[in-house]
C-alpha cells in the first residue's frame, strides 16, 4: 500500500468476483472463509513515507483505515474478525519463525552474489523488480554490485515445483510461465583446460554447460560472464585494462538488458586460450555480457555455426566458424547462416580423443558425447535450471527483522531463540537509506549491539530486513487461525480449511507470489471445505516438509482477473510549428508533439475518432493503466456516491469476462443502474410524485403460471452455471432477460420474486437485502438457500397450436403442451393477427383439444332482408 488516496475502480474487480463466489457458496450451505488482510511491509509503503517525511508505521495504519472503509462501503462479506496485517509483531513473529526453520534445514544461507543495487532507493532489488535497467518503482537507475546477501534455496525444490504443476487447476498460461521461469534443461557440463602462453596445459579448467553436447566439435571460442570468478586470473597483462573497463560497464546493466536478443553483442578477448577436449584445438576465451554468471556455470562454449547469438558475435570479431550439423532437409542449410536445428553430424571426428560422431543423428550424437565425457573424465550429464535461489534481504527499514545475530569475535551467525520472537523493529526517526549499502537499521545502535543469549558474548544483530514478499507468502494459512499465539496455525484448523479453493489475482503474481508461496508450502500439508482468498502468496513446500501443513500445494484453483484500464484518452499530433496533423499520416509518433483532446471535441467516424471541428484530423484513441501521472484514476467513492455500491459491483462484473482486460467508461454504469432501478420498481412499484415508495411490495400470494415458472427456472439455471464458471457478465444478462419477461406479467407471484431476489443478492447485496425485508423477512438473506433450477421447467415443451375462427384457420400461437383452454384462449386474444377477429365479438363457445387445436365460435351479425315491390 502506497498512499492515502485509497483504491481506484480497478481494485474492486477481483474483490467483487470473490465476494459473489463467497455469497453464492455460503447460500449453498458451504462454510466459507473469505478474509481480508494487509500486505504492508516493503518498498511502496517505505518510499511513500520517505517522500512525505512521515513514519511508515503511521502512513500504513492510516492507509489501512482508508482501504478498510472503502471495502466495507462496497459490501464485501469479509470475515473482519480474521483481519491481519503483515506489519504487526504478532503476525511477523511467525514469518521469522518460518525463516528459522529454513535456516535450520540449510534452505537459508548467506552468499556473496552480484545483485541489482539501486542507489536512489538504497536497496537491492529482485530481477523481477528491474525493468529495462531501472527500478520498477520510481524508474531509478540500477547497477550490478557484489554484496553478501541472505538467500533461500528455492532451487532445491525446482523439480517438485515443476512436477506438481500438472495436478493444479490453474490457467495453462500461468503454469507455462512458471515452467519457463524454473527453466529445466538437460545437457552436459564439460571441462576446457586453460592453455598458457607456451601452449602448455595448466591446472585450471573452465567448466561450461551446454544443452547441445552434440555440437562440441563446432565450439570455436569460449565466453565467460563478466562476474565469472576465474576471469581476473585468466586475463593477460595486455588485455587487463580492456577487460576491467568492460566489466565495469557490464555491471551497470540489468540481466534483461544483457540478454536482450536484439541488442548488438559486445565483448573483449581475455588474451587467454583453452583446449577443446574433443578436437584438441586451442580456442580463444572472451568475456561478454550476454553470458550471465547466475546461469549454468557462468561460461559457455560458443558454436557460431549453430547459434544465432554466437554467430553474430563471431562475425563481428572475426572468430572461426565450423559447421558440424547438416540439416536433414537440404533446403534448410546453406553454410552461410547459423542453423540451430537437429540433423546429421559432420566434421565431428578426432582419432586422438577417441570421439567419432560423424553421420549420427543429433540426439544420438549428444548421448554418445555425454558417454565419452564421463568415460574420459572431461565432463558429465547435467540437469540445469534458469531458476535462481531467492535473494532474501533488503537494505531497508520497513520490513521484518531477520532473527540472526553475529558474534563480534568470530563473525559466526547465531539464530535468535524462538522463545525471543518476535524480534521487533526499533523505532527510528531517520529511516532513510544510507546510500552506502549499509541498511538504515545500522543507525539503531542500542538495538544492533546485543549479546549471544547462550554464551553472552558480544554480538551485533543482522541489519538487513526481509524482502517485500516474505509476509505475503503464507498469510492464507494465518487466516485459518489468526489469533493463535502458540503456533503458526492449528493443525485441525489447517486440515479443515486448507488448501485454498479459489485464488483470484492478476497474472503479475505468476512467478512471484504464486511461486514463492508454493515453495514455502512444500515443506507443510492439508484437507478442505471452502476457502476463497483475494491476495498474494509464497512458501508452501517448506511448510509441508516440516509437517506444518497437510497439503503439497496451497491453491487448488487459480483465476487470473484482467485489469481495468482508464477511460479512453484522445490525443492529436502537432508538427514543429504547432499545426495539427492527422495521425494516419504520422510514421513515428515519438517525432511529433502530442496534445490531449477533450472528449466533447471528439466524434466517431466509422472505426476511427476525429476532431468534430475538422474531421480530416484523425486522433489517437488509447486506454492506459490507471495512474496518477496520467490523470485517469477513477475513485470508487465518487461512483458509489452517484450510483450506489451495487451499481459499481454490477458494472465491474458486466464489463466483460473476468479474465479479460476492460476499458472503464463511467457512462457505461447507466445501463446496470437502470437494470437495478427497473428491478426495484417491478417489486416495490412506482414512486409517488414526491419520490417516495410505499412499504412492502406489489407481489401477490398466488400460484405462478407455467410461463412464469419457466422464466424463473431458466434464469436460476443460467445464473447458477455462470457463477460456477465465473462468467459473471452473462449471469447478469440472464437476470436482465428475466426482468424484461416479468414486466409483461399481469401479476407477480411472491414465490417467483423471492427466488429472483435471492439470485440477485450475490451481485447486489444491498438492494437485495432491502427487497428481502420488504417481502416480509426479518432475517438477512445471506444464509438463505440459493434457488435450485427444476429441470421440469427447463424442457422445451411448447407446440404450435392452430386457431380457428368459426371453423376457418386464422393463425397459430405458441403454447405449452399442457396449456389449459383458458390460457390458450388468453394467448389467442393477445395475438396481433387473431385479435382483430375477436375484438368486440360475442363468443358462443370454444372447442379445445389440448395440444391440437383451438376453435372459437363467434356470433355472426345477421344480414338485413329488403322486400321488393
Amino acid at each position: 500500500m502506497k498512499s492515502g488516496a485509497g483504491l481506484h475502480v480497478g481494485h474492486p474487480l477481483g474483490y467483487t468476483a470473490t465476494d459473489i463466489l463467497a455469497r453464492f457458496k455460503r447460500m449453498q450451505g458451504f462454510n466459507v472463509l473469505h478474509p481480508m488482510g494487509w500486505d504492508a511491509f516493503g518498498l511502496p509503503a517505505e518510499q511513500y513515507a520517505i517522500d512525505t517525511g512521515t513514519h511508515p508505521k503511521i502512513t500504513t495504519l492510516r492507509n489501512i483505515s482508508r482501504f478498510r472503509s472503502q471495502l466495507k462501503s462496497l459490501g464485501f462479506s469479509y470475515d473482519w474478525d480474521r483481519e491481519i496485517s503483515t506489519t504487526e509483531p504478532d503476525y511477523y513473529k511467525w514469518t521469522q519463525w518460518i525463516f528459522l526453520q529454513l535456516l535450520k534445514r540449510g534452505l537459508a544461507y548467506q552468499a556473496e552474489v552480484p545483485v541489482n543495487w539501486c542507489p536512489a532507493l538504497g536497496t537491492v532489488l529482485a530481477n523481477e523488480e528491474v525493468i529495462d535497467g531501472v527500478s520498477e518503482r520510481g524508474g531509478h537507475p540500477v547497477i550490478r554490485k557484489p554484496m553478501r546477501q541472505w538467500m533461500l534455496r528455492i532451487t532445491a525444490y525446482a523439480d517438485r515445483l515443476l512436477e506438481d504443476l500438472d495436478d493444479l487447476d490453474w490457467p495453462e498460461s500461468i503454469k507455462e510461465m512458471q515452467r519457463n521461469w524454473i527453466g529445466r534443461s538437460e545437457g552436459a557440463e564439460l571441462d576446457f583446460v586453460v592453455i598458457n602462453g607456451n601452449s602448455q596445459e595448466e591446472e585450471k579448467r573452465i567448466t561450461v554447460y551446454t544443452t547441445r553436447p552434440d555440437t562440441i566439435f563446432g565450439a570455436t571460442y569460449l565466453v565467460l560472464a563478466p562476474e565469472h570468478p576465474f576471469l581476473s586470473s585468466l586475463v593477460s597483462e595486455a588485455q587487463s585494462k580492456h577487460v576491467e573497463e568492460y566489466r565495469e560497464h557490464a555491471f551497470r546493466k540489468s540481466d534483461l538488458e544483457r540478454t536482450e536478443l536484439q541488442k548488438e553483442k559486445t565483448g573483449v578477448f581475455t588474451g587467454c586460450y583453452a583446449k577443446n577436449p574433443a578436437n584438441g584445438q586451442a580456442v580463444p576465451i572472451w568475456v561478454a555480457d550476454y553470458v550471465l554468471g547466475s546461469y549454468g556455470t557462468g561460461a559457455i562454449m560458443a558454436v557460431p555455426a549453430h547459434d544465432t547469438r554466437d554467430f553474430e558475435f563471431a562475425m563481428k570479431y572475426t572468430i572461426p566458424i565450423s559447421w558440424v550439423v547438416r540439416p536433414d532437409d537440404s533446403n534448410c542449410g546453406n553454410f552461410e547462416k547459423p542453423y540451430s536445428g537437429e540433423g546429421s553430424m559432420i566434421n565431428s571426428s578426432y582419432s586422438e580423443s577417441g570421439l567419432d560422431i560423424n553421420g549420427l543423428p543429433s540426439k544420438e550424437a549428444a548421448s554418445r558425447v555425454v558417454q565419452w565425457l564421463e568415460k574420459s573424465g572431461n565432463g558429465k550429464k547435467k540437469v540445469n535450471y534458469k531458476l535462481r535461489d531467492w535473494l532474501f534481504a533488503r537494505q531497508r527499514y520497513w520490513g521484518e527483522p531477520i532473527p540472526v545475530i553475529f558474534l563480534d569475535d568470530t563473525g559466526e551467525g547465531i539464530p535468535v531463540p524462538e522463545t525471543e520472537l518476535p524480534l521487533t523493529l526499533p523505532e527510528l526517526d531517520d529511516f532513510t537509506p544510507t546510500g552506502t549499502g549499509e541498511p538504515p537499521l545500522a543507525k539503531a545502535d542500542s538495538w544492533v549491539i546485543t549479546k549471544d543469549p547462550l554464551s553472552e558474548k558480544p554480538a551485533r544483530r543482522e541489519t538487513n530486513t526481509m524482502p517485500q514478499w516474505a509476509g505475503s507468502c503464507w498469510y492464507y494459512l494465518r487466516f485459518m487461525d489468526p489469533k493463535n499465539s502458540s503456533a503458526l496455525v492449528d493443525k485441525a484448523q489447517e486440515q479443515y480449511w486448507g488448501p485454498v479453493d479459489v485464488y483470484v489475482g492478476g497474472a503479475e503474481h505468476a512467478v512471484l507470489h504464486l511461486l514463492y508461496a508454493r515453495f514455502w508450502h512444500k515443506p507443510v500439508q492439508m484437507l478442505s471445505t471452502l476457502q476463497l482468498i483475494q491476495m498474494n502468496q509464497g512458501f508452501l513446500l517448506v511448510l509441508y516438509d516440516i509437517d506444518a501443513v497437510s497439503t503439497k500445494e496451497p491453491f487448488k484453483c487459480v483465476i487470473n482477473q484482467g485489469i481495468i484500464l482508464g477511460e479512453v484518452q484522445y490525443t492529436a499530433c502537432k508538427d514543429d510549428e504547432g499545426n495539427l496533423i492527422s495521425a494516419d499520416s504520422v510514421d513515428e509518433l515519438a517525432e511529433y508533439k502530442q496534445e490531449r483532446i477533450p472528449e466533447e471535441k471528439v466524434m466517431k467516424s466509422g472505426d476511427l475518432f476525429v476532431l468534430k471541428d475538422n474531421p480530416n484530423i484523425r486522433l489517437i484513441a488509447r486506454a492506459h493503466k490507471m495512474s496518477k501521472s496520467r490523470g485517469n484514476v477513477i475513485n470508487p467513492d465518487d461512483v458509489v456516491l452517484e450510483y450506489g455500491a451495487d451499481s459499481l459491483r454490477l458494472y465491474e462484473m458486466f464489463m466483460g469476462p473476468l479474465r479479460d482486460s476492460k476499458t472503464w467508461n463511467t457512462s457505461g454504469i447507466d445501463g446496470v443502474h437502470r437494470f437495478l432501478a427497473r428491478s426495484w420498481r417491478l417489486v416495490v412499484g412506482s414512486a409517488s410524485p414526491t419520490g417516495s415508495y410505499l412499504d412492502g411490495t406489489v407481489t401477490v400470494d398466488e400460484k405462478p403460471s407455467i410461463e412464469q415458472l419457466r422464466s424463473l427456472h431458466r434464469c436460476i439455471d443460467k445464473v447458477t452455471e455462470e457463477i460456477e464458471g465465473t462468467r459473471f457478465n452473462t449471469g447478469i444478462s440472464a437476470m436482465m432477460e428475466f426482468i424484461n419477461a416479468a414486466y409483461k406479467w399481469d401479476k407477480l407471484p411472491r414465490s417467483i420474486i423471492e427466488a429472483f431476489v435471492l439470485l440477485l443478492s450475490p451481485y447486489a447485496p444491498h438492494m437485495a437485502e432491502e427487497l428481502w425485508s420488504r417481502l416480509g423477512h426479518s432475517n438477512s438473506l445471506a444464509y438463505e438457500p440459493f434457488p435450485k433450477a427444476d429441470t421440469a421447467y427447463l424442457k422445451e415443451s411448447t407446440v404450435v397450436l392452430p386457431v380457428q375462427i368459426n371453423g376457418k384457420t386464422r393463425g397459430t400461437i405458441q403454447v405449452e403442451e399442457t396449456c389449459t383452454e383458458e390460457e390458450a384462449f388468453r394467448l389467442a386474444s393477445f395475438d396481433t393477427k387473431l385479435s382483430k377477429f375477436l375484438d368486440g365479438k360475442s363468443i358462443r363457445k370454444r372447442i379445445y383439444v389440448q395440444g391440437k387445436i383451438l376453435n372459437i365460435v363467434i356470433d355472426m351479425p345477421k344480414k338485413a332482408k329488403v322486400a321488393q315491390q
